[in-house]
């Protein structure tokens, strides 16, 4: 009745051992270092400070908007440094983007509100955005936690001086300004900014030959900030230097072609010269650049005046008067005659005497006599031209007219004088 029990079979007993071992080691130790050809391939952490050290090489190559990126980026790996905020502020005033840079400085100061620099630059920032009292504050805030701050006192040079262009500086700007420029390159002699200041100071007070010197010098230690070279090139403007004018504009522009500053000015070298096709050329393709800029319109327009294409003119000239939108339905604002405005009024009485010529005098009387009561006694230009539009519109009409007091001698359409007022306005 007793069942006879089965002998072991060691052999099944130890495979079935040796199988568990095999799995255990296969999951523990085998899998987690196989890699899946269906995972992306771990790539090492990038240090926050390479970001930084990229960003400087990107400035010092004149790629402003890749710096930028590489400070922002460096920014959001080590958000409590504010010298990286600094750098950035710096970079960014350098590319025209004022209120950024000036949103950085103030980043800066959250973090130490007693950091010169930051104070400084935030000073710069506001300083080309024209706000010249807040600016100063903050500035002379800079000079007082550090006296020996060379760029503080860069800006503090050209903030006088854009006072002194716009004939809002006091009694002894030019002192100031001189003194601020030149302690600034003492304390900071290899410094980009203390060179420019110092060209600057000089180009404002009508010394180019020796502010060609300064900017050569800030080339010298980063030729590829656009900024510099547009200074330079304005500087053989005002010497008739014009090939080496048209050098420096074409530098700028391969340099930041976002900017139309460089072909405008450009364009008005040739006209200078007499080279119309060329000053029209350029004028067209800073138009392109910016077509929202009733500045630039106007400029086109003088440039198809001088080429004898009224109408065209006219359509551009239009624009800078009335505003309105072009054929592309490109909106421009218009711009207020201003008697301190002397490109502007260029602009003014050339729409007038395209219109005189193109036999719209209706149009065209009240523009002369806005222009009358509106320029300055002084403005010989303006008035000519304003008198000879009514002279012209009288002969149309067969009637006599009785123009106002002009000058005799001048020209129809000369080109006027021009003030240097920061960076000067197209």
């Amino acid at each position: 009745m007793n069942k006879r029990r089965k002998p072991f079979n060691y052999f099944k007993i130890i495979s079935l051992v040796l199988m568990i071992a095999f799995v255990m080691y296969f999951g523990v130790v085998l899998v987690p270092n196989v890699q899946s050809t269906f995972l992306p391939t771990p790539t090492p952490t990038r240090s926050p400070e390479s970001f930084v050290t990229e960003a400087g090489q990107l400035f010092e190559q004149g790629k402003l908007p890749q710096a930028i990126q590489a400070y922002q980026q460096a920014v959001r790996a080590m958000p409590n440094d504010a010298t990286i905020y600094i750098s950035l502020a710096r970079v960014q005033v350098w590319a025209g983007k004022y209120k950024e840079a000036q949103t950085s400085a103030e980043n800066a100061l959250l973090l130490n509100n007693n950091n010169s620099m930051a104070h400084a630059v935030r000073g710069w920032a506001l300083e080309a955005q024209r706000d010249f009292l807040t600016a100063s504050t903050a500035i002379d805030k800079a000079i007082e936690l550090d006296s020996k701050n060379a760029l503080a006192h860069a800006y503090k040079a050209e903030l006088l001086a854009d006072q002194y262009l716009e004939g809002t500086g006091t009694l002894d700007v030019v002192a100031k300004m001189s003194d601020e420029s030149n302690t600034a390159l003492a304390l900071g002699p290899d410094l980009l900014e203390t060179h420019r200041a110092r060209g600057y100071v000089l180009e404002a007070t009508g010394n180019n030959d020796e502010a060609i010197l300064q900017y050569n010098q800030a080339i010298a230690i980063n030729k590829n900030i656009a900024d510099v070279q547009v200074s330079l090139g304005r500087c053989y403007r005002a010497l008739a230097v014009y090939d080496k004018a048209v050098d420096a504009f074409t530098s700028a522009n391969q340099l930041n072609p976002s900017d139309p500053t460089p072909l405008l000015y450009i364009s008005r070298v040739y006209e200078t010269v007499g080279s119309y096709p060329k000053a029209e050329q350029y004028a067209q393709q800073a138009v392109k650049t910016n077509p929202t800029d009733a500045l630039l319109r106007g400029n086109l327009g003088v440039m198809y005046y001088r080429n004898s294409k009224w109408p065209l003119a006219a359509d551009e000239l239009s624009l800078v008067v009335n505003g309105g939108k072009d054929q592309d339905g490109v909106e421009v604002a218009a711009i207020k005659l201003s008697p301190d405005a002397s490109r502007v009024i260029q602009y003014f009485f050339t729409y007038g005497i395209v219109l005189a010529k193109l036999n719209r005098c209706g149009e065209a009387l009240p523009l002369f006599q806005q222009i009358l009561s509106t320029v300055l006694p002084n403005d010989e230009i303006a008035r000519y031209n304003a008198n000879e539009g009514i002279r012209i519109c009288a002969e149309l009409v067969g009637a006599t007219a009785s123009p106002a007091s002009g000058t005799p001698g001048a020209s129809t359409l000369g080109t006027p004088s021009f003030s240097l007022t920061g960076t000067p306005t197209p």
